[in-house]
């Protein structure tokens, strides 16, 4: 006669991670909260004269089309078309209208029978209603991409790949639900920035690894290499006297600035360069708290292994860091290459003293959390190796 194994149920699963239970549970409170404050105030509006609806179109004609490649916008293409649309969305869904649609270099792209167009349907209050195209309708192929990089995710990481997903779908809210709309409020750049990415760290650690000592230990590695790269990037910005309102794109949020919006601008470039030093000093101090972990029994000397472990991802980890922000204005780089400008010249102006504070800052982050992650691992496991 077989035994019958006995399985765990939900009670024992719950008694076995019933701290990590609680440290979610807590998170998930902390968000309603933060998110309740973050939330922009509902201002009651009346039905506008004017409208402009941005629907989902399938193209049924091309009806003419002008346009041609342009040998000296590397076959670019220029022109315009007449097309016959069918709306698929909103107010005007199934209606079919004749929409143009402007095609250049820098802009759109002529458009074929079949194809999904979002169109901007503009309603005036003379009851006149005009359509162009907008944009190829990108909505479902970037759905497809996502779901490949979910597919892979879940298939080659399995579980952990699954709890990675879940990490970054609770990132995502946070970033775009607590962190952006606190800024437009008025909260402090800085301050709100790194208390996100803290909280992002504790639990994007929580959801991978559980409560256990090396997550614990990867969680304060975290949370102090954010600190230190946030203060670093304070120091560079001085020295070089640069900040948030020297950023390329900071014109229409500085033109919100004045308008009454009361985001902070000085601080975002440091800003960024928290949030973009987060995911490497995640990756850097679990990796260094899980390998201290597996090797803690057989070597009493911890934070050397750490330190080992640490300078082989040093190398790898910092040239990733320093090529995401070239690669971000890579062509912008080609673009300064391009006028033959002097070294001097070069290095003094403020987008090439920007990239070199974000990218160092960032790294310096990542670098110094790997002592500290060590420190922090060799402490923990030494001490529980000495009380037993």
């Amino acid at each position: 006669m077989k035994k019958k194994t006995k399985q765990a149920g939900p009670a024992a699963w719950l008694r076995e991670n019933k701290w990590t239970c609680a440290v979610l549970a807590a998170a998930l409170v902390l968000l309603i909260v933060g998110r309740l404050l973050a939330a922009p105030a509902r201002v009651e509006a009346g039905q506008p004269e004017e409208r402009a609806d941005y629907e989902s179109a399938v193209v049924e004609q091309v009806l003419s089309d002008s346009t041609e490649k342009d040998p000296a916008a590397d076959n670019g293409y220029r022109g315009e078309q007449l097309l016959l649309v069918t709306v698929k969305s909103g107010d005007y869904q199934g209606q079919q209208m004749q929409v143009y649609n402007y095609v250049g270099p820098l802009y759109g792209g002529p458009l074929h029978a079949g194809d999904r167009a979002t169109i901007l349907i503009s309603s005036y209050s003379d009851g006149t209603v005009n359509a162009t195209v907008y944009e190829f309708d990108r909505l479902i192929p970037l759905a497809i991409v996502v779901a490949l990089f979910i597919a892979a995710a879940v298939i080659v990481g399995g579980r952990t790949g699954a709890k990675s997903l879940v990490a970054l779908a609770v990132t995502l809210v946070c970033l775009f639900g607590v962190l952006l709309p606190a800024l437009m409020k008025g909260a402090n750049t800085l301050l709100m920035t790194f208390i996100v990415c803290a909280y992002v760290a504790v639990v994007s650690l929580t959801i991978v690894g559980g409560v256990q000592k090396k997550s614990v230990c990867a969680m304060l590695g975290a949370v102090a290499g954010t600190a230190l790269a946030l203060l670093f990037g304070l120091l560079a910005q001085a020295l070089t006297r640069v900040d948030g309102l020297r950023i390329e794109d900071v014109e229409p949020l500085l033109q919100l600035r004045q308008t009454g919006t009361p985001i902070g601008l000085r601080g975002l470039l440091v800003g960024g360069i928290i949030i973009s030093a987060l995911g490497a000093v995640m990756d850097v101090t679990m990796g260094i708290a899980s390998s201290l972990a597996e090797v803690h029994a057989a070597n009493p000397q911890l934070s050397r292994s750490g330190m080992n472990i640490g300078r082989d991802m040093v190398g790898t980890m910092t040239n990733t860091l320093i090529l995401a922000f070239l690669g971000s204005g890579f062509t912008l780089i080609l673009y300064l290459y391009s006028l033959g400008l002097s070294f001097r010249q070069l290095m003094s102006s403020a987008y090439v003293s920007m990239e070199v504070v974000s990218g160092i800052a960032s790294s310096v982050g990542v670098i110094l959390s790997i002592p500290l992650t060590a420190l922090i691992t060799a402490a923990v496991f030494t001490r529980e190796k000495q009380q037993s």
